[in-house]
C-alpha cells in the first residue's frame, strides 16, 4: 500500500482502520466519494467501497496527525447525539432508522473509533493525544460529501459504556442514549451466537479486563451474565453521572419518534420513513421483522436465569428506576 502523506486533500476519503505500529498509530483510508453509510454496519459500508476498482488500485496511509491537519483545513459535523448500548437491543434498528432520513451521516460501530477510544490500553502516552484524534477522526466522517448533510449520529460498540466519560468530555452537550433490554434476553442471544465481547480475550485490551479479572476461570454462562452486568452498570452511570438517557428496547421503534425525537431531530414528517425502516430486519433488511423476546425467554435455563438476576438484576433495575422518572417529565428536548 502507497503512502501519499503529502496529499492534503481528502475529500471523499474516510478512515477505514486506524492502528499502532511500533511507536506510532497510523490511518489507512478509503475513497467513498459521495456514497452515503447505509448498511447495517459500518464495515459492511467498507466491505462495499473496497469492491470498487479504485479502492482496489489506490489507498492511502498516513499517520494520525494528518486527521488533525484535515479536521482544522475541512471541519466536518461535529455529533448530534451518542448511542451507547447493551448489545443484542435494538441499536442496530435505531441506527438503521436514522439513516433512513438522507440528512444524516449514522456511524454504526466503526472501528477505528473504537481502537482510538482503547487506545489508553496499549499506549501509556494516549492521554496526551486521544482527544484530539477522536475529535478528528468525527471530524473526517462528519464531511458533508453530498452537501445536504446535517446531522452526525453515532453508535458506539457496547464496550464503549465505559469510555463515556471521555466522550462526555469531548462533547458535554451532545446528547447521550443508552439503550438496553431484560438482561436475560441478551444473555440467550450471546450465548447462542456470541459477539467479540463474550469471548474472554478476543476483543483485545479493554475495561472489561479489569472489571472481570478472572474471566477464563469462569463458565460461558457466568461471564455472560457478569459482562453484561458490567455493561448494564457503566449505562446506569452513564444515565447518573453524565445525563444519559435510558431507553428502553421495549419502547423500540416508537420512542424514535416519540419521547426522543427532540434529542434526534426527528421531525413528523419523517414518521413513514422510519415506520418504513422499522418494519425490517435491522441486521437483514430484505427480511420482515419479527419480535423474538418471549422465544429468547422461554429458552432460558434456571441456571441462566438465577445467573442472570444475581449478575445483572440489580443494574437493569436500577435503570428501569430512571426510566421511569424520565418518562414522568415533560420532554427531553
Amino acid at each position: 500500500m502507497a503512502s501519499v502523506t503529502a496529499m492534503s486533500d481528502f475529500s471523499g476519503w474516510m478512515p477505514i482502520r486506524v492502528w499502532r505500529q511500533a511507536a506510532e498509530w497510523r490511518v489507512d483510508w478509503c475513497w467513498f466519494g459521495e456514497r452515503r453509510l447505509t448498511r447495517p454496519f459500518f464495515r459492511d459500508d467498507v466491505d462495499d467501497a473496497l469492491r470498487l476498482p479504485f479502492n482496489q488500485a489506490f489507498r492511502r496511509e498516513t499517520g494520525i496527525q494528518v486527521l488533525r491537519d484535515w479536521q482544522a483545513a475541512s471541519p466536518g459535523l461535529a455529533p448530534a447525539a451518542l448511542i451507547f448500548h447493551a448489545s443484542r437491543c435494538g441499536s442496530t434498528l435505531m441506527a438503521q432508522m436514522l439513516a433512513g432520513l438522507p440528512r444524516n451521516i449514522v456511524l454504526s460501530e466503526p472501528p477505528p473509533l473504537d481502537n482510538l477510544l482503547r487506545a489508553h490500553f496499549l499506549d501509556a502516552a494516549a492521554a496526551d493525544w486521544q482527544g484530539r484524534s477522536i475529535e478528528a477522526l468525527l471530524s473526517a466522517y462528519g464531511q458533508r460529501r453530498l452537501g445536504t448533510e446535517q446531522q452526525l449520529m453515532v453508535k458506539l460498540d457496547a464496550w464503549n459504556v465505559f469510555e463515556a466519560p471521555l466522550l462526555a468530555a469531548l462533547y458535554p452537550q451532545v446528547p447521550r442514549i443508552f439503550l438496553y433490554r431484560d438482561p436475560l434476553e441478551i444473555v440467550v442471544s450471546q450465548l447462542r451466537q456470541p459477539g467479540m465481547h463474550r469471548v474472554p480475550g478476543l476483543l483485545g485490551p479493554s475495561a472489561l479486563d479489569r472489571r472481570l479479572p478472572d474471566a477464563h476461570a469462569m463458565t460461558p454462562v457466568e461471564y455472560s451474565c457478569r459482562m453484561i452486568g458490567e455493561i448494564l452498570q457503566g449505562g446506569l452511570e452513564l444515565c447518573r453521572r453524565h445525563g444519559g438517557v435510558a431507553l428502553n428496547y421495549s419502547e423500540l421503534p416508537g420512542a424514535v419518534w416519540g419521547r426522543l425525537a427532540g434529542l434526534l431531530g426527528v421531525e413528523d414528517e419523517d414518521l413513514a420513513r422510519l415506520q418504513a425502516v422499522a418494519a425490517f430486519d435491522a441486521k437483514q433488511p430484505s427480511m420482515w421483522f419479527t419480535a423474538d423476546s418471549q422465544r429468547k425467554r422461554d429458552e432460558a435455563s434456571e441456571q441462566v436465569r438465577a445467573a442472570v438476576k444475581c449478575w445483572a438484576g440489580e443494574a437493569y433495575e436500577g435503570l428501569e428506576q430512571l426510566r421511569r422518572i424520565e418518562r414522568t417529565l415533560p420532554s427531553h428536548i
